[in-house]
């Protein structure tokens, strides 16, 4: 069992070790949908397949990612002849499990035999076809389409029920009888099978001191139980006294066929004429709606693009007129140069400003003329503001405050780089400060840019004191 918020997997606690998300209830529930699913598949597993079919839904209600259960309630389905339910519920389990999912298996087997498929979609048209007959209470007509359906697909067990519900109308006890016995033979617990057989059992074998329901004329014979047999018992058939009645009972009969003919012949052309413009106007339709759908989709591609563009110009307007952009970049240079020619005198408030502005901007991403005013201010102070930090970086050596020293003079050679006294002092200071790799770096600068001089000779000697050491 997997967590609902993470995915991770769940141990006995009712917590999540991975999120921490409490799934005391979410087992419970899982729990409940597996106990469901196990009642499903015992009851199915004896053939009680309404009861299965009643547990597996409520498995479903409580977990409708149960894979397993969808993929039973199908099978249920299509041994009871649901083929469209079964179809349903393997579908919904194929798109929640594309992968490693038997419902691919029953799919492919349905839909691969263009025979199988014909025939149910044929046993589907002629069950709703009944149906239609029964509403317009033409018995007959539906008897003769629910056989057409069981011929196809003999396990369809509403058709055996809806045949049983018309033989028991017309007082056909035995047929019923048969088709409810079939029905059973499928589903063993079937409530509505087991209801109709019953009362088909009372009217074959009635009980004692029942009045027996009254029998229509047309019945040949009166039939009661005696012990373990049946008596069937003709009735006196009384001869018609006057030829008048017989011929109006065969002029009626006459009325009947041909009205019946009219019906067989007739209607289904007709029906069919009905049909066929409808899936006309239903495809018409249909493809309206799908040339809709295109333009909308590519209305909304053209919406989604001109949002992407509309952000990405909104971003770089933001970089021109943000806190941080580009023009307030440009202002702040500008505040500072301003400030200088006002006061040259006031480096260390320019300086203060350069160093905020070098904080907040990447230099080399801005223009040529803001980089070339930046270098002008900052030559134009960096000398004074150079030896004006070496002389207190030198103070501080001289006190012994190495981390002052250091902060000073390089402060010192950021200003002016060609300040050879602070290169070298910045260089005993690392090395006193116990930083030799940087006091290396400090010397080499020193010997680089005054080579042949005292001065690098002294940062020469410096370094190979400091190899010694090591």
């Amino acid at each position: 069992m997997f967590c609902y918020s993470c995915g991770c997997q769940l141990s006995e606690y009712d917590f999540c070790t991975g999120c921490g998300a409490d799934v005391a209830l979410y087992k419970k529930i899982m729990c409940v949908s597996n106990l469901y699913y196990n009642e499903g598949l015992e009851r199915a597993s004896v053939r009680d397949l309404s009861g299965a079919i009643v547990s597996l839904r409520q498995s479903l209600k409580f977990n409708k990612n149960n894979v397993e259960a969808r993929n039973l309630l199908g099978l249920v389905y299509f041994e009871m002849g649901e083929a469209v339910s079964a179809l349903r519920e393997w579908v919904i389990s194929k798109n929640m499990r594309p992968e490693k999912n038997i419902a691919d298996d029953y799919i492919d087997k349905v839909q691969s035999n263009a025979t199988r498929l014909d025939s149910i979609n044929q046993t589907i048209k002629k069950y709703n076809q009944a149906l239609i007959y029964c509403h317009q209470d033409s018995r007959d007509l539906a008897v003769i389409q629910l056989k057409k359906v069981l011929s196809m697909n003999p396990r369809f067990v509403h058709a055996h029920l809806l045949l049983a519900l018309l033989y028991i109308d017309s007082e056909r006890w035995e047929r019923a009888e048969r088709e409810l016995r079939k029905c059973i033979d499928i589903d063993r617990n079937n409530t509505r099978a087991l209801r109709y057989l019953r009362e088909v059992e009372l009217m074959l074998a009635p009980e004692e001191n029942v009045k027996q329901p009254a029998k229509k004329k047309r019945d040949e014979a009166v039939r009661y139980r005696s012990d373990n047999e049946i008596i069937i018992q003709p009735l006196n058939v009384k001869e018609p006294k006057k030829n008048g009645v017989s011929t109006l009972v065969n002029i009626g009969i006459g009325l009947a066929i041909g009205m019946a003919a009219m019906y067989f012949l007739v209607m289904p052309a007709a029906q069919s004429n009905a049909k066929n413009a409808a899936q006309d106007i239903i495809a018409r339709i249909s493809g309206e709606s799908d040339a809709k759908t295109v333009q909308i989709q590519e209305l909304e591609a053209k919406i989604a693009s001109l949002q992407g563009e509309y952000d990405s110009l909104q971003q770089e307007l933001d970089g021109y007129t943000g806190e941080s952009g580009t023009l307030q970049t440009i202002n702040s240079l500008l505040r500072v140069a301003t400030t200088y020619l006002d006061n040259p005198e006031d480096i260390m408030v320019t300086a203060a400003d350069l160093e905020t502005i070098e904080k907040n901007v990447v230099l080399e991403d801005t223009s040529q003329e803001f980089q070339a005013l930046y270098q002008k201010l900052l030559g134009s102070i960096g000398p004074q503001l150079s030896e004006t930090y070496y002389t207190e970086g030198q103070e501080a050596y001289r006190m012994g405050d190495y981390a002052a020293a250091i902060e000073s003079l390089e402060r010192a050679v950021y200003y002016d780089a060609e300040n050879g006294d602070g290169w070298f002092y910045l260089g005993q200071a690392y090395r006193q400060n116990e930083e030799n790799d940087k006091a290396v770096a400090a010397f080499d600068q020193v010997i680089e840019r005054f080579p042949e001089t005292d001065r690098a000779r002294r940062a020469q000697r410096e370094k190979e004191a400091i190899a010694a050491e090591n």
